[in-house]
């Protein structure tokens, strides 16, 4: 089969280059891949959706219509107007099958192994006559259940057809329906509804009543369709793949970016008015506000308003299909009172355990959301501790004067008493530790919340609205599939305890966009729990896009860890701006944890005055300290099980820094170093230059670290078979590598001179390009 589409690619190669005209990509099928009007919304043909993958050097046209076989393509006229056009190098893709097996409509039945098969065979006859190239699909699979559940085929012996076709006339082929098989059944029987048209009345003007269609694709699912022709044509290496449009990122297209499904909603709206809500900021609207959540998902969803002024209330749970959205000027204050705040079990850093219930919080549904121009306030000032140095005395003496206690040694405050006490037991709250509700509620204050919680939710949108002063953590959803963070703003003191901005928790399919953080701990945060609670839960977080976010004040302008232990992978990270963080890409994490972190690419990211590493691989967080590490880098190698954590296959471009104390920083463990990671085309001023301890396989190529200290440029210690290929270090610099440790080796230099390079006790002069 190699050979034989060796040929048909040479031939279609050979057309391309035959005219310089730009080719035309012509699709040629039924409802499943064809142009849809507005008014057919949700419907959506793959088709709709392939131009969004290819380069403006071809040309795309649909062809496809309603209700068309191999057979009345042709009768009707359709296949006249394409193949009139098509000219010498296009290309013209072939899918027909659900509507020739239709044999009660003899319009449109074609038998396969007959009128099906020959009806292909003249179509491609006719196009390579023209001098074109044919492709062949087979038909998408229905989502079709049998009586056990399990996926059903009903496309008998079309797919088989096509694929025969494909071989004996040596067409190339991408066969849809095996993908989208696999595509289908990897979903299961509830996660596929949304790749099709499952929705209820209301939703869509076409369907007041509803829809439910197993067979037409949704947005969401006709652009995944197109993304595995996409998929086929460079699985087969056909010339089609290199028009394909590239993404931010080196090693992968655009196509191969994850998608994300964006829940809709109906328009029906619940004013929290009507339901007695008052913004006199004294009522407290806590049942008012719940009681129009509640009659919007009752009445099959809409949209909860919340209008203009300030809404003082205690915790809401929002539900299925109700998207909580907030006038420009409305403020929803939550209360300080604690008595409106129950003891919950849920979960913390990846392990069960009893906190306060969340301002904002809901468990197992789908399609929600929280939009609009308000503010929502968690009042955090109420329940979270305070550390003098992190305040001026002004400040200090205010806190102090409101309540609350001080610690023995007078450095920190608490708001009470519970919270004092909390802050002396280990882990408080964990079930783990032998704490029920009972016992959890004698530390209650300590166990403050997140402001908004999300768990087990799907189909989850948050957009426009401004979150601030959290308790602890800002918005945190876990084990979350779609997700979608738009245009939000979350805001807390600088010295503001956990009140990291997002923590995404084993999430998968997530897209964080155009976000403005400025809080007091990590900024934008992947987690995925902790220790052996999060390796039993095994769910990484995965197949995230986070892009063209603002980070002021943070520890982290974008964080993994520390609480990897169910792993992270496929993140996209791109054109983000970090200004006044502590780090700005930190990845830590520390023995025990466990987990793998892998396939992570990084590009495009500007940072300014980086109090600490601009890029930081940390394997001993809140571990041995950093300058230890350095100058005693022989340290104590632990036998590698599951509680080792890994760091690997890193891809990071395109950085800019203005300021920082380290300019890189790459710290893994003797038994399992920090491995295969890509540092390249990128310029960072900082006071310090590159250190290297435990490194494995990583390449530092086309850098400029410009460093006001005069020491050296790199220092590299036990880490093996290192690339520095057109790194420019300061020419002052004394030395530009410095060696130490038995186990360095094999070090590349390449575009770059080979002097100035200092030897440790015990290192090989010979390691340097071997």
């Amino acid at each position: 089969m190699k050979k034989i589409f060796l040929l048909a690619f040479l031939g279609c190669l050979f057309a391309f280059k035959a005219t310089d005209e730009k080719p035309t990509l012509f699709l040629c099928g039924d409802s499943t891949m064809a142009n849809k009007a507005p008014i057919d919304a949700p419907e959506t043909g793959w088709g709709m959706c392939l131009p969004a993958f290819f380069m403006d050097a071809i040309q795309l046209e649909n062809h496809a219509v309603n209700g068309r076989s191999t057979k009345n393509f042709r009768t009707l006229g359709h296949w006249k107007k394409v193949i009139e056009q098509v000219k010498k190098g296009d290309y013209v893709v072939l899918q027909f099958g659900h509507n020739d097996a239709k044999k009660d409509d003899t319009l449109r039945f074609a038998a396969a192994q007959t009128d099906y098969r020959q009806n292909l065979t003249r179509y491609i006859e006719e196009i390579r006559a023209k001098g074109a190239n044919p492709i062949l699909m087979t038909p998408v699979m229905r989502r079709k259940l049998d009586e056990s559940g399990k996926f059903a085929d009903q496309h008998a012996d079309y797919p088989d057809v096509v694929r025969d076709l494909a071989q004996k006339l040596i067409v190339p082929l991408v066969d849809m329906h095996l993908k989208s098989r696999k595509l289908i059944e990897s979903q299961g029987i509830e996660g596929s509804k949304i790749l099709f048209m499952h929705y209820g009345g209301g939703f869509f003007p076409k369907f007041p009543k509803g829809i439910e269609d197993n067979t037409h694709f949704s947005k969401y699912g006709a652009t995944l369709m197109a993304k595995l022709a996409c998929e086929g044509l460079v699985e087969m290496g056909h010339p089609l793949r290199s028009f394909l449009k590239a993404s931010p990122f080196d090693e992968k297209k655009l196509y191969e970016l994850p998608t994300i499904y964006e829940p809709v909603f109906k328009k029906d709206t619940f004013n929290i008015g009507r339901y007695g809500a008052k913004n006199d900021g004294n009522t407290l609207n806590t049942a008012a506000i719940q009681q129009a959540i509640d009659m919007a998902t009752n009445s099959g969803g809409g949209v909860v308003v919340v209008p203009r002024g300030l809404w003082l209330t205690a915790p809401i749970v929002l539900k299925t299909n109700v998207n909580l959205h907030l006038e420009a000027g409305a403020l929803l204050q939550f209360t300080k009172d604690y008595s409106q705040f129950p003891m919950v079990l849920t979960n913390w850093e990846g392990l069960d355990a009893y906190r306060v219930q969340a301002p904002i919080s809901a468990t197992e549904v789908q399609n929600i959301a929280i939009t609009g121009k308000g503010v929502i306030d968690g009042a955090g000032e109420a329940w979270r501790p305070l550390k003098k140095d992190k305040v001026t005395e002004g400040d200090w003496k205010r806190v102090v004067a409101s309540g609350g206690v001080l610690t023995e040694d007078k450095k920190m405050w608490f708001p009470t008493q519970r919270a004092l006490l909390g802050s002396t037991l280990k882990r408080p709250g964990v079930i783990a530790e032998g704490f029920d509700e009972a016992k959890a509620n004698t530390v209650k204050e300590f166990l403050r919340p997140n402001l908004v919680v999300l768990r087990s939710c799907q189909n989850v949108l948050l957009e426009g609205v401004v979150f601030q002063n959290a308790p602890a953590w800002t918005i945190h959803p876990l084990l979350c599939t779609h997700l979608t963070v738009r245009n939000v703003v979350a805001k807390a003191p600088s010295y503001a305890q956990n009140a990291d901005a997002i923590d995404i928790e084993s999430c998968k399919n997530f897209i964080i966009e155009g976000c403005n953080l400025d809080v007091g701990d990590d900024g934008i945060t992947i987690k995925s729990g902790r220790d052996a609670e999060g390796r039993k839960r095994n769910a990484p977080t995965e197949n995230g896009i986070i892009r063209n976010n603002l980070v002021y004040r943070a520890h982290g302008g974008f964080v993994i860890g520390s609480e990897m232990s169910g792993g992270a992978r496929n993140l996209f990270v791109y054109d983000c701006t970090f200004m006044g963080t502590d780090i700005g890409l930190r990845f830590k994490t520390t023995r025990g944890r466990g987990g793998v972190v892998e396939n992570i690419y990084c590009t495009d990211i500007a940072m300014t005055n980086i109090a600490g590493e601009a890029i930081l691989f940390d394997m001993y967080y809140n571990g041995k300290d950093f300058a230890d590490s350095e100058k005693n880098p022989m340290m104590e190698i632990k036998s590698v099980d599951e509680t080792t954590p890994v760091f690997k296959n890193c891809f990071i471009r395109n950085i800019t820094c203005h300021g920082a104390e380290n300019a890189i920083v790459v710290r893994g463990l003797p038994e399992m170093n920090v491995q295969n990671i890509v540092i390249e085309n990128s310029t960072i001023h900082a006071k310090k230059g590159i250190y290297c301890i435990e490194g494995s396989n990583i390449q530092f190529k086309n850098l400029r670290i410009a460093t006001t200290s005069d020491e050296t440029g790199a220092t590299i210690s036990n880490s093996q078979n290192l690339t520095f290929d057109k790194v420019i270090f300061n020419e002052n610099l004394k030395n530009n590598l410095m060696l130490y440790g038995a186990k360095t080796a094999k070090i590349r230099l390449v575009n770059m001179p080979n002097d100035k390079i200092l030897f440790g006790e015990g290192v090989n002069k010979k390691i340097i390009n071997p």
